[in-house]
């Protein structure tokens, strides 16, 4: 009877890597791939490399934590075992049915709660400074996010443009015996240097998801109580992870815009950079936090920052009765917002095969912050305080379930 249990754990933890594979390949790569820079293939080939070098390193710090210190590594029985990664799994599923970008490893460590409150054995202060860091990260995310969008932004959008190509960034040339290599003819050098960029930053992003995301499939089969070493652990991880990035993950590159309708390739690069970089702040401490969150929370805080851009701080605070165009919630112009188009081709564009807007030749002034004049958002781009509002709910809703469904059935197991 142990054995099956371990046999179906093993299971489970490889379908839960298998859908977080599939999810997180296009995060990473979506912008790379519609960009034609990358294929697909090469794009799951790159994810599963810098998302075993990110499991591998900085993501045994994780599921250290998850597999002994949150609850005992004792506690983790194959029955117990079983139990977490399906609540794990059940998270992907209520985030895809919500259309919200719920937290695998925020649902996890709730799972995990639920077996610490039922045994008596929960860690009490490590779960305050992982619930203080829940906190704090999204809302750095956020104000990093308004920062950039309001102040830096547009001065790198003036100078920064991404090229779509007709045909892939790297050409084979099959005329002679041995087919070579070379960089597409129509690209400038200014569009091998914005595109490397892309790459490596998505190669980031992938090194990010490796070390938040490994332990989320196998931390509770890892350790004393557990079926699997640590290493054992994240190999199994990532090709779980490779599985899903070989096959699911095709379908998620081709719709990656459909989430993120107007956000400019620029911008989404900002967020990859900002997320991945404050979850693998956090993976190295072994704090087991969501890379969907702080995307996501930076996603908000730049829009916010962009439309804002329209007001000063002042008016932001108490809007003058003279600016009945502008919107109290998003600090915007709600004059023209259909009119104007992202500054970039975007994300949306690239997954509905449609040209982008042309970008002028000439380089434009960036108007001052408070200045006359249209924002450079659509209304479909701006900060929605009831799309906030509801991933927010999300976030808290999805954990609290699972410990609230998850305590039961472990006082019922032990």
């Amino acid at each position: 009877m142990v054995e099956l249990l371990a046999v179906v754990g093993i299971g489970v933890a490889v379908f839960v890597g298998y859908n977080i594979g599939g999810s997180s390949t296009g995060v990473a790569f979506g912008p790379a791939v519609g960009s034609r820079l990358v294929r697909k293939t090469t794009a799951g080939a790159l994810f599963v490399a810098f998302g075993f070098l990110g499991a591998w390193t900085v993501g045994r710090n994780v599921i250290a934590t998850m597999s002994s210190s949150i609850v005992p590594a004792t506690q983790f029985t194959p029955a117990a075992s079983v139990a977490v990664l399906f609540f794990t799994g059940a998270s992907l599923f209520i985030s895809n049915l919500y259309g919200v970008p719920a937290s695998t490893s925020m649902t996890a460590v709730g799972a995990i709660v639920g077996l610490g409150l039922a045994s008596g054995t929960l860690n009490q202060a490590l779960m305050f400074v992982i619930v203080s860091a829940w906190i704090i990260a999204p809302l750095l995310c956020f104000v990093i996010g308004v920062t950039v969008g309001r102040y830096i932004y547009p001065y790198l959008d003036r100078y920064i443009a991404f090229t779509k190509f007709d045909l892939h960034f790297v050409q084979l040339d099959r005329s002679g015996t041995i087919p070579r290599p070379h960089v597409n003819r129509n690209a400038s050098p200014r569009d091998v240097v914005g595109s490397l960029s892309v790459v490596v930053i998505a190669c980031y992003m992938a090194f990010s998801a490796g070390a938040s995301n490994a332990a989320n499939a196998v931390a509770p089969l890892v350790g004393e109580g557990g079926s699997l070493t640590v290493d054992q652990g994240v190999l199994l991880a990532v090709a779980a992870f490779g599985v899903g990035s070989f096959t699911i993950a095709r379908r998620t590159l081709e719709t990656v815009g459909d989430d993120i309708t107007e956000l400019p390739i620029l911008a989404s690069l900002i967020v990859s950079v900002v997320g991945g970089t404050v979850i693998t702040i956090l993976s190295y401490f072994g704090i087991p936090a969501s890379l969907a969150v702080s995307t996501t929370s930076t996603i908000i805080g730049l829009g916010w920052g962009r439309a804002s851009r329209a007001a000063t701080l002042a008016e932001l605070a108490t809007p003058a009765p003279e600016r009945p165009d502008l919107d109290v919630a998003t600090g915007a112009l709600v004059t023209s917002r259909a009119e104007e188009a992202p500054a970039g081709p975007t994300i949306g564009d690239i997954a509905r095969h449609e040209k982008p807007a042309e970008k002028s030749e000439e380089v434009p002034d960036v108007p001052d912050v408070g200045a006359e004049g249209p924002v450079d958002l659509d209304e479909r781009s701006l900060f929605d305080p009831g799309a906030a509002k509801r991933i927010v709910t999300m976030w808290v809703l999805t954990p609290s379930l699972a410990i609230v469904t998850s305590y039961p059935v472990f006082v019922f197991l032990l």
